[in-house]
């Protein structure tokens, strides 16, 4: 069955955030290799070139690697470099906004600490959330 995906955010982009989730998880790890373009098209319904253009873009970014003939693998230092850049991130445009949603709703400093405190202490999620903000490019 094809993936849906969401309409307001082009293919190729929703594709590049799943193979960098991916490789954040470690469900990719450094040096693994990708699924072929022609795969993810055929898997996705999808023309080859918007597989393409999400790889392409990984390349770009340093993440993923190209060995001719061979195919398209993460680049080493992949998954630590995606944490470093997520992480200077993450406060200002994850966990504020959370933080002042709970202060919007009336949860107190201590309620909101406790509230991270049981998060962290019960039963953490297996996979990443998908993201929100795929990136600012504009689909070709």
């Amino acid at each position: 069955m094809p993936r849906s995906f969401d309409d307001a955010t082009p293919i190729y982009l929703q594709i590049a955030e799943e193979i960098r989730l991916q490789i954040l998880s470690a469900s990719l790890a450094d040096g693994a290799r990708l699924t072929s373009t022609t795969e993810y098209a055929t898997r996705y319904r999808i023309n080859p070139a918007t597989a393409n253009k999400a790889v392409a873009l990984l390349v770009d970014e340093g993440l993923v690697v190209k060995h001719r003939g061979i195919g398209m693998f993460v680049a080493d230092g992949a998954r630590a470099a995606l944490q470093a850049t997520r992480r200077r991130s993450y406060t200002a445009e994850v966990l504020g906004p959370a933080l002042a949603t709970g202060q919007v709703l009336g949860l107190t400093d201590a309620e909101i600490l406790q509230a991270a405190r049981d998060y962290l202490t019960s039963a953490r999620p297996t996979h990443l959330p998908q993201s929100t903000t795929a990136g600012s490019q504009e689909e070709i």
